[in-house]
């Protein structure tokens, strides 16, 4: 049976990779909305080739070229509303939430009140609200399903295994581009240095979390999360190949691993088409291609944000939702040219460090928590330019 789809995020690599699934499958889905942010002219084109009911874009300008584009053939919405909308529509199945950063905890709220499953590929709602959205979700008896690939593996690996056989889950990381450089080298690391990734095609934002492995930190979050697992459970191990995309550990010493090709359409089409698999154009795996895989662990002094992360989510409460404001707007900054490389780590601890926590948080108290830290993490920035590194 056909199944309707919101995306939010359409014009960021995992939007336009969501289409590309679409695009293979017609019969199986149908785009209902798109959301996107400023990139009007990929949206246009998306527009005109899915032929969405509402579209949602960042602000007015974009609003009126839509509008001059499409004329009434489809509803303009922006800015928070929009992507409400959006998520809401009465015809949507699954919400493909692909926005980056906490501005997909609302949609995604909302959207779980509407009954509507969500395909997860925006990590940072369950990082600031996971005890929220996840309880919500069960309230409503929603779905979420993980686009990430480490998540994607975990829940193909758990599939129909009882949670009290499972010892534990090990997450695999790329080691993203600095994996290999010392802190010497990453003191005078480059933007473009940091966006130049081995394996994998993403937007910037999460690209430079992959070289902080705030990523994978973050991940580790999502992971307790969806999985219900204890932090102490849940492993990272550096995989460079990017092959072998998670594990999971049960009890008697079994291991299992899902392998894949470095493609995010994979865990895409998965979550769409679930519990379902549907054939893939995609380029398959080679074991013989690939010759080795390799794995060590992760160091933390070189790679202190995912030391960070399992601390943040150890404390609770309103610790991860600060961690996680701290280092968007952190990571910003570098990707601006306003603060190096390492001034991310040091500004997420610092704001860190300045918390109170809250330990039972209510969807105001995240998202003041969230607002609190974004305005933190600019006054540590102020206090790393005047000299206080």
């Amino acid at each position: 049976m056909s199944r309707t789809i919101a995306l939010l995020g359409s014009t960021g690599s995992i939007g336009t990779m969501t289409l590309d699934v679409v695009q293979s499958h017609p019969e199986e889905f149908r785009v209902a909305t798109l959301a996107a942010g400023r990139n009007i002219d990929l949206l246009l084109l998306q527009i005109e080739q899915f032929r969405p009911e509402i579209v949602s874009v960042a602000d007015e300008a974009g609003r009126d070229a839509v509008r001059a584009r499409f004329g009434s053939q489809v509803e303009v919405l922006t800015g928070l509303e929009g992507l409400i909308a959006c998520a809401t529509h009465p015809d949507v199945d699954v919400v493909v939430t692909a926005v980056v950063g906490s501005v997909g905890l609302l949609p995604t709220m909302k959207a779980l009140e509407a009954g509507k499953d969500i395909a997860l590929a925006n990590k940072e709602t369950l990082v600031a609200a996971g005890h929220l959205v996840m309880e919500l979700a069960q309230a409503k008896g929603c779905a979420i399903l993980p686009v990430d690939s480490e998540h994607s593996a975990i829940y193909q690996c758990l599939h129909r295994e009882r949670p009290v056989d499972v010892d534990r889950i090990i997450l695999t990381a790329s080691g993203g581009s600095f994996r290999d450089k010392t802190r010497e080298e990453m003191q005078v690391a480059t933007v473009s240095g940091a966006l130049n990734h081995p394996n994998w095609a993403m937007g910037a934002k999460i690209t430079v979390d992959s070289a902080t492995l705030m990523n994978k930190g973050l991940e580790v979050i999502e992971a307790h999360w969806l999985f219900g697992m204890p932090y102490d459970r849940i492993d990272v191990v550096v995989h460079p190949e990017s092959i072998v995309h998670s594990l999971v550990e049960f009890v008697d010493g079994s291991v299992l691993a899902q392998l894949g090709s470095p493609d995010m359409r994979i865990p895409i089409q998965y979550a769409l088409a679930y519990p379902n698999r549907l054939p893939a154009p995609f380029k398959r795996l080679n074991l013989l291609e690939v010759g080795q895989l390799h794995f060590r662990a992760p160091d933390f002094e070189r790679f202190p944000l995912l030391r960070m992360c399992f601390e943040a989510g150890k404390a609770g409460g309103s610790m991860p939702t600060v961690l996680n404001a701290a280092n968007e707007v952190a990571n910003e900054l570098f990707r601006k040219e306003q603060i190096g490389f390492l001034d991310i780590e040091r500004t997420v601890e610092r704001v860190m460090d300045r918390h109170t926590l809250h330990t039972h948080p209510s969807l105001e108290d995240v998202m003041a928590a969230d607002s609190w830290a974004r305005q933190q993490a600019l006054e540590v920035v102020r206090d790393l330019e005047t000299g206080g590194r």
